[in-house]
């Protein structure tokens, strides 16, 4: 029996049918050529063209990051420089229909992560009526590393921002190719979570991506310009001077005296075991954000979240974000006692979690200054569990304002849709572990993927992946994520200070009362936009 084809630039690619034989999958095409030798800290390039045709049935190479990454557990697939490669999960009758496409950018700090991962498949999501596209993208010093001399070399003056023109350069292949699996390059939503929702923020930012994607989905961090959190989650930036100092840095670092020698390492001696820190940018309190991340280069990324906003500079597309219950420093109640005996190291974008009265007194009067009178009396304690509550309440209340507030200025420059959500189911864990709605666990639900071993699914699970899923891709279809027997979901209004609760519940809810509200945007005020 013949299996499925579908032709691209590079020639053609046989994929596999799916457990479900509705869908076929096609594993591992190539969408730029190897960025090796001479090509390593460069724009990508066209893919080589191949004789015959090509075996899309297996996962292609994770891109070079730390062996120990979590991101690559329980993935099967080896690591190699040549690492940009893509999978495409679609309908079985793709030569006859142009269904909506969905490109999936995943998380993992800008240093870890794969398009393999399992809980990235697409089956499901095909199966009700898109194109589901996941794709690697170049890591760590791979992707981010800016040095003077890269910069000079490069022809534009730009350096450090591979990994995102490795995201554009899978936006031009699914526009150039995915007709021919079924998809409607005039229907492409970018969707990811953390640093893959700092990925498409940027590349809202991005005028090289423009006209190449009409929707968008950032799950988890779309932030206020003025939110010192920005500083140090996935939406995190660098500006050329500093990224390009600390390259600088690391090249002597590695032994090296110019790009050339770099260049001349191989790629296995260019992987920091160790995660590095960025410790330069003042965020309010211990975090830091990765060292390796994206520029504001003046050309990739030409200005910050402020500035791009404030002159409606940004991709004018149809927007969908959100954040999570137990995220960005708030935890469930069953985790406190864990937390405060067991140790901790700060990771990476990592945001700080206080479970101890001292805790939360120091980091409020660090982070707010003048204003951590009125912050700890909108959220008081008197014993170590009614300061990790509190702490917990006001991680939740800035998350929900600073998106608010960012829902505002993003509408300022665009005509498109939005809609934001709070994620508030905690999943039922195995091995009786705690219950919790955590950053990226929402993801097993718009995929449709039970966790493994991890979690176990219970039927209100599964009718919550179903209406989640469905959002997706309604919204994904239209810019719309409301359709036939699903909870109503409001457009943003600025005016209205509500938000979409879906997980837990299905229904709009304030962002925070009145007071709090008027707490943390005068704090914002007193910051520094970004």
């Amino acid at each position: 029996m013949a299996r499925p084809t579908a032709l691209t630039e590079a020639g053609p690619v046989e994929g596999v049918p799916c457990r479900d034989r509705t869908v076929t999958v096609f594993r591992g095409i190539p969408y730029a050529a190897p960025p090796v030798g001479d090509l390593r800290w460069r724009a990508p390039r066209p893919p080589t063209r191949w004789e015959g045709t090509r075996k899309a049935d297996r996962f292609g190479p994770m891109c070079p990051q730390a062996p120990t990454g979590a991101a690559a557990t329980g993935v099967d697939v080896p690591m190699s420089e040549d690492c940009l490669n893509l999978n495409v999960w679609t309908g079985s009758e793709y030569g006859t229909q142009r269904r909506p496409v969905l490109l999936w950018i995943y998380g993992g700090g800008f240093r870890e992560g794969t398009g393999a991962h399992p809980r990235y498949d697409g089956e499901n999501l095909a199966r009700g009526g898109i194109v589901v596209v996941t794709f690697n993208y170049r890591l760590g010093a791979f992707g981010f590393l800016a040095t003077p001399g890269l910069s000079e070399e490069s022809g534009n003056g730009s350096s450090g921002n591979y990994g995102l023109l490795d995201c554009v350069a899978a936006l031009r292949w699914v526009r150039d190719n995915i007709a021919h699996f079924g998809g409607d390059p005039d229907r492409v939503t970018i969707a990811g979570q953390s640093a893959g929702a700092g990925m498409v923020n940027f590349l809202a930012m991005s005028p090289l991506a423009k006209g190449l994607f009409h929707r968008a989905i950032a799950q988890s961090h779309a932030r206020y310009a003025r939110d010192p959190e920005l500083r140090y989650l996935s939406t995190s930036y660098r500006l050329p001077a500093d990224a390009e100092r600390a390259g600088e840095q690391y090249m002597h670092e590695h032994g090296a005296r110019s790009i050339r020698e770099l260049r001349a390492l191989h790629w296995y001696k260019l992987i920091d075991g160790h995660q590095p820190l960025d410790t330069s940018v003042e965020t309010g309190g211990p975090a830091a954000p990765p060292l390796f991340r994206p520029v504001v280069d003046g050309r990739v990324i030409p200005a910050g979240y402020d500035t791009t906003y404030t002159k409606g500079l940004q991709n004018d597309v149809d927007y969908l974000t959100g954040n999570n219950l137990d995220e960005s420093g708030a935890i469930p109640r069953s985790m406190v006692a864990a937390l405060r005996t067991g140790r901790r190291t700060v990771r990476p974008g990592s945001p700080p979690v206080h479970v101890t009265l001292e805790q939360h007194v120091a980091a409020a009067r660090r982070k707010f200054g003048p204003l951590a009178g009125d912050f700890l009396r909108l959220y008081p304690a008197r014993t170590d569990d009614e300061a990790a509550r509190a702490s917990s309440r006001a991680a939740r209340d800035n998350s929900r304002i600073s998106t608010w507030l960012w829902g505002a200025d993003w509408s300022h420059g665009a005509t498109g849709s939005l809609h934001t959500y709070f994620w508030t189911h905690r999943a039922t864990a195995a091995g009786g572990g705690p219950r919790i709605a955590s950053h990226g666990s929402e993801i097993d639900y718009v995929f449709g993927n039970p966790a493994g071993s991890t979690v176990v699914w219970t039927e209100e699970d599964h009718e919550i992946a179903r209406t989640l899923s469905s959002y997706w891709i309604n919204f994904a279809a239209t810019g719309d994520p409301n359709g036939a027997g699903l909870p109503r979901w409001p457009a943003f209004c600025a005016d209205t200070g509500s938000v979409m609760e879906i997980g837990a519940a299905f229904a709009p809810v304030p962002v925070a009362d009145p007071a709090h509200t008027d707490f943390w945007t005068r704090f914002f005020s007193t910051q520094q936009p970004w």
